[in-house]
């Protein structure tokens, strides 16, 4: 099928500003250099946002993320999970018409959005809220046949019920996705023919019916105002909003490391590297500045962990056993000057903040992966075995 923009496109596009922080939180699961992988959760959020993706939208995300418009474009339109036109302003239906789902009555489900909907795929109902197109298999063959709005999937479709379900849809009702005909899950449709035990004590929902329920967004354009932000990766509180940076426009392939590799995240010059002489610390090994008594690094970027300039006697500790710690790193590491488990434990939140900042090409990783948490752990065994 071939796949334009549509002919007719807004003059700008802007993230909420809830959603353009839940973006850029987005960017920092990648390292640094790397933010276009963060391509498809931006476009989906700019789609859920305004209801289709356009033009300026698809050009907008480009821009955040470093790349070139043509490369956003290619993704945009290899996915059909992405509306390059206007949909209905409630639902866009996207019917499953392979195989398992065609068998199972796919074709009369198709009949029942011609009539109720459209007579044809991406055209608009009269009313404006409703849209349809048959699409290629969704994966809930166990369930077929079956319907996606959004994220959200509607299973075990007769045509009673998928009229029905239009029908709701129209007065203003929101439907639980899931299957529609009883069954809990992908069960036998005669019911439990094993594991009779879960019955009883199964919630009332299935994890992904449940997860809609709670969420309540199945039909609702996703503005920002009640997502959560929360960035674990980075540590942050439950629903802290993620500051936004701002990031150079790059328009050629490989400018984007070169815009962002003498900066870090805040766009702020990065720290220079502690050039003091160094002292003896309290394990008797020599020691670099750093640390609350040792000096700390530029306001907003934490505080430099107290570092040694050799491991101490019995050698440095594989920090390889971290998760997440590979060769590079750990030699990224030593360099730095840590060499023990029992250095990264001790670790405060500021701590882990400098070092997440200054750790270049692998940023977030610590806070990510949980350092301390596992070197303490690592380091306790050190312990007993001594």
């Amino acid at each position: 099928m071939l796949r334009r923009l549509h002919h007719e496109q807004p003059d700008s596009f802007a993230f909420t500003p809830e959603n353009q922080a839940w973006a850029e939180a987005q960017m920092t699961k990648y390292p640094e250099g790397r933010q276009a992988s963060a391509i498809i959760p931006l476009l989906w959020r700019a789609q859920e946002q305004e209801g289709w993706l356009t033009k300026p939208a698809i050009e907008g995300v480009a821009d955040m993320l470093g790349m070139d418009y043509i490369r956003a474009l290619e993704v945009a339109t290899f996915y059909f999970m992405f509306q390059l036109q206007p949909v209905g302003s409630v639902a866009h239906f996207q019917i499953c018409g392979t195989t398992s789902c065609m068998i199972m009555g796919a074709e009369d489900l198709i009949a029942i959005a011609k009539e109720k909907i459209a007579p044809n795929p991406h055209e608009l109902s009269a009313d404006g809220k409703f849209s349809w197109e048959e699409v290629e298999c969704l994966g809930a063959c166990a369930n077929a046949p079956m319907a996606q709005i959004g994220k959200d999937y509607y299973e075990d479709l007769t045509t009673e019920s998928f009229g029905d379900l239009i029908d709701r849809m129209a007065k203003g009702e929101t439907p639980l996705p899931g299957p529609q005909n009883g069954r809990y899950t992908s069960e036998p449709s005669g019911g439990l023919t094993s594991l009779k035990d879960y019955e009883a004590d199964k919630p009332e929902h299935n994890a992904s019916v449940a997860l809609a329920a709670e969420l309540g967004d199945t039909l609702k354009r996703i503005d920002g105002s009640e997502v959560d932000l929360t960035a674990p990766w980075l540590g942050k509180e439950q629903g802290r909003k993620i500051g936004v940076k701002a990031r150079k426009k790059v328009t050629k392939p490989g400018d984007a490391e070169a815009a962002l590799s003498d900066k870090n995240e805040t766009g702020k010059p990065r720290a220079k590297a502690d050039a003091a002489p160094a002292k003896t610390n309290h394990a008797g090994a020599a020691s670099k500045p750093g640390g609350s008594s040792n000096g700390s690094a530029p306001a907003g970027e934490g505080t430099k962990p107290e570092t040694l300039d050799a491991p101490k006697s019995g050698g440095a500790d594989d920090l390889k056993k971290i998760k997440g710690v590979g060769p590079k790193l750990e030699k990224m590491l030593n360099g730095m000057g840590f060499f023990h488990f029992d250095q990264i434990a001790g670790w405060t939140a500021d701590e882990v903040a400098w070092v997440d900042q200054n750790l270049e090409g692998f940023k977030g990783r610590v806070s990510r992966d949980n350092w301390v948490e596992q070197a303490r752990s690592l380091a306790e065994g050190n312990d007993k075995k001594n």
